[in-house]
């Protein structure tokens, strides 16, 4: 790849601005996860209640996501990402002040929402000014923002320990401030914004494409966010080793399955978004089949990290392929696949839970995860045939719009195009 004409062809500051952006707001949103243990042991929580708690922030995230994309689409994407870190530094303010009982840590963990609900707007600011032939890479750096979970399961362990949790909450308005004054500096709005009535936007939803999408998307990015907000529980239970280990296990973990997704945007770019993503898919089940027999901590670590290397590539192959299916609605269908991807990622948290509490380990929280894998596989290799030629070439690669309008008025005249 030519970096020279990379840099050149879009804004770098607003590229940095989103991504530091999504960063920031990642790290928020996995605060309850990373503070899981401390959390449990203050509150004297039952399994299924600590997978609970841990899927609170998840599911709210997700709900909010295509909401904040309409708003996004309708007002700009800077405009709506500041709106939404206002509100984040709001709910910051009363967990640092208000959060005192385990009913109050899971009304915390819906404002923790607000901060996850970032993705499909920080993806679109970024992307925006971008040409197709970038499109995965660029998704890629931004989506690296998921190692805003590093910085949560890294800091949030040993704070909470020092200072207690409610300090967390207040230490996490640091880093929001940052990033609301350096977006407000640096980034600015992507010159790809169309604007259309709703009505045309929510078309998105009725779309066969973002559901089969979605459900791509609940095996990648669901399976990363529900582990890795279930992963400092599952290293002190199953391990018994100390809370801030287990945050440094999770940390090391997660890290690998950040920097993936550059390398799943990139190598979707270069091979295709659907060719990587079979591969992917393959990884996946065999890992998370053989992470289900409970192996030793270091065993079980290297299984992990190969599983996040695979989600992170696999994440960059799905934002490789949204783009080029919703090119003018971006911010929409990104925030679409993503919500529907993160509601995903609450299935772990709870089939772990319940996996512990009913039978005394974790081994059917990632047998859960392993027929998801298989349902999702199933439903890629069917689209495939639709896909090729209809958007996408037989590897996932970009047809041009000329191309792929062209090929939707002979195959389906009455389709919408977006």
């Amino acid at each position: 790849m030519n970096m020279k004409a990379f840099l050149k062809s879009g804004h770098s500051p607003t590229l940095f601005s989103s991504f530091l952006y999504f960063d920031f707001c990642f790290a928020v949103w996995a605060l309850n996860g990373a503070m899981a243990p401390f959390i449990s042991e203050q509150f004297g929580l039952s399994p299924s209640q600590k997978g609970w708690m841990i899927s609170v922030p998840i599911i709210s995230g997700a709900l909010l996501r295509f909401p904040l994309g309409i708003l996004a689409q309708q007002i700009g994407r800077k405009s709506a990402a500041m709106i939404e870190m206002g509100m984040i530094t709001a709910a910051l303010f009363y967990g640092w002040f208000f959060v005192n009982s385990y009913s109050e840590v899971l009304f915390m963990g819906v404002l923790l929402g607000i901060a996850g609900a970032s993705f499909g707007v920080a993806l679109s600011l970024g992307s925006g000014w971008y040409p197709a032939e970038y499109k995965g890479l660029v998704m890629g750096i931004v989506g690296l923002g998921n190692s805003g979970t590093i910085l949560a399961t890294l800091f949030a362990p040993p704070l909470a320990g020092k200072f207690g949790l409610k300090a967390v909450y207040g230490f996490s308005l640091i880093p929001m401030a940052l990033a609301i004054l350096i977006l407000l500096i640096f980034a600015k709005e992507p010159p790809d914004r169309e604007q259309k009535k709703l009505k045309d936007y929510l078309k998105v939803l009725t779309e066969k494409d973002s559901w089969v999408l979605n459900m791509i998307y609940v095996v990648t990015f669901g399976g990363f966010i529900g582990l890795a907000n279930f992963l400092p529980t599952f290293f002190h239970e199953q391990f018994a080793i100390t809370k801030i280990k287990s945050g440094q296990f999770t940390a090391l973990v997660v890290i690998i399955g950040s920097v993936a997704r550059v390398v799943g945007g990139y190598l979707s770019d270069l091979w295709g978004g659907i060719r990587v993503l079979k591969v992917i898919f393959l990884v996946l089940f065999i890992g998370v089949l053989l992470s289900s027999l409970l192996p030793t901590l270091y065993l079980a670590t290297a299984l992990l990290l190969l599983i996040f290397a695979a989600l992170g590539i696999g994440n960059g192959s799905v934002f490789q392929l949204v783009p080029f299916r919703f090119p003018t609605v971006t911010a929409v269908a990104s925030s679409m696949v993503g919500e529907i991807g993160a509601l995903g990622g609450a299935i772990i948290p709870n089939a772990m839970g319940l996996s512990k509490q009913f039978t005394g380990n974790f081994a059917f929280g990632f047998i859960t995860f392993a027929v998801v894998i298989v349902i999702a596989h199933i439903f890629l290799r069917k689209m495939e045939k639709e896909w090729v030629g209809e958007w996408i070439d037989s590897t996932g690669k970009f047809l041009s719009f000329q191309s792929q309008t062209a090929a939707r008025v002979q195959m389906a005249p009455a389709m919408e195009i977006y």
